[in-house]
């Protein structure tokens, strides 16, 4: 058996690497020009699910790169108002081994190490057309350069632009969730350590503005000075009309709009929006998919954002494409070792889009522009309320606890929460 895959982001890597050890052929095509290219963002966080995916379908000497490349992982979530007054503080359980922990990690790193090991399997500069079915079962993919490869299955891992599920399934609906993010980046040095939150150095920090708007903090601490230097990564967001029209603008003007918008937040934190390297500042317009009705399978599937792009507002995207590699690989397997493919291909798909499509509408509950917190009057009764909530969550341990586990068990999905996480 043969598979193509389309894309050669987190997951589409992950189930490339399970596919080769499983002994299956499989080559990934990636219309990036190098390895470095169109990396948008910085930080990605992995959660359970995303540890054991990978554990299960990497080399052990790829995991273990892998983990070499991680940044010190989260230790608590914090979270407080946008001038810094907690509203919540919960530990997150350390101390987990490898396989099943919560990491940090550099996009760049993580796709670096996730290329080990897959020089004969990765072709970059190759960009992907079309598809055709043939009469003999198999399917060939078409790419810009007039070339194209025929294999058993082809998988589109090719992200929210997916042109697989564009000719795949061409009514599946991807739309504006009517939020909008800038996010920076600036090192991490004795001086800007000084300007975070009360607890961020180490933890995974939101603030909660009076609008609906939030910042998201994130400090990224290598242990191996060569992976990368420490740095801070924030991301500010809102809803589309709070921003100023800003196409066209450059990287530098991006940051002045976060400093125009935030001239009430914490000293601190606009200092940090300020030291912000502009090379590094940019903007997305978040979008998400659509529940999907099942559709008939075939040896054509899909796996990550091409076909379930979610918003950031649970962190758990790049971890459901992993847990789709994970599950899509044992199935291929299934196949490779006699069991019918367009069979293992459905049973993959009945799963995940469970699964994959309640993980989107819990994301989007977290960035919906069209939520009631993002209105101009009912919104600041409604970010009060919220506030309230969470300060009274946090004074009363079983409702911190409750919280907490709700959370952790949409990123683990086999360990029982109380492994996972406690109130702190």
């Amino acid at each position: 058996m043969r598979v193509l895959i389309i894309g050669a982001g987190t997951g589409g890597l992950c189930l490339a690497h399970g596919l080769k050890k499983a002994g299956v052929d499989v080559a990934v095509f990636e219309r990036d020009r190098t390895p470095r290219s169109m990396l948008i963002g910085y930080r990605v966080g992995i959660s359970p699910d995303g540890s054991k995916a990978l554990h299960s379908c990497l080399p052990p000497d790829v995991f273990a790169e892998f983990v070499r490349t991680t940044a010190r992982p989260p230790r608590r979530i914090n979270m407080r108002t946008e001038k810094y007054e907690e509203l919540l503080v919960g530990d997150i359980a350390t101390g987990l081994d490898d396989s099943r922990s919560e990491k940090s990690v550099s996009r760049i790193a993580m796709r670096t190490a996730l290329l080990g090991g897959l020089d004969d399997v990765v072709r970059f500069d190759r960009t992907f057309t079309h598809f055709a079915r043939n009469d003999d079962g198999t399917v060939t993919a078409f790419f810009d350069d007039g070339t194209s490869e025929t294999g058993d299955v082809l998988v589109g891992a090719d992200g929210a632009q997916s042109k697989v599920r564009k000719q795949y399934l061409p009514h599946a609906k991807v739309r504006d969730s009517g939020i909008t993010s800038v996010a920076g980046k600036l090192p991490l040095t004795d001086e800007t350590v000084k300007l975070l939150p009360p607890l961020a150095d180490g933890g995974i920090t939101l603030l909660f503005g009076p609008r609906g708007e939030f910042v998201i903090i994130h400090v990224m601490r290598f242990d191996d000075a060569d992976v990368e230097d420490d740095y801070i990564m924030w991301g500010y967001t809102a809803s589309h009309d709070k921003f100023p029209d800003m196409k066209g603008m450059s990287q530098a003007e991006l940051k002045q709009v976060v400093l125009t918008m935030t001239p009430d937040v914490h000293p601190d934190l606009r200092q940090l929006f300020a030291l912000a390297v502009p090379e590094t500042v940019f903007q997305i317009k978040v979008r998400t998919s659509e529940r999907l009705e099942p559709w008939e399978p075939s040896n054509v599937t899909m796996i990550g954002d091409s076909v379930h792009l979610m918003t950031p507002g649970r962190g758990i995207g790049a971890n459901t494409a992993l847990r789709d590699a994970e599950l899509l690989c044992r199935k291929l397997t299934e196949a490779h070792h006699g069991k019918d493919v367009v069979t293992a291909i459905s049973e993959y798909e009945k799963e995940m889009v469970a699964y994959a499509f309640d993980a989107v509408q819990a994301s989007l509950k977290m960035m919906d522009g069209t939520s009631l917190i993002h209105k101009p009057v009912i919104g600041r009764v409604v970010s009060a309320f919220s506030r309230t909530l969470l300060r009274v969550t946090n004074a009363v341990p079983v409702l911190k606890r409750k919280m907490l586990a709700e959370d952790v068990a949409t990123r683990d999905h086999v360990n029982s929460a109380h492994e996972v996480v406690h109130a702190g």
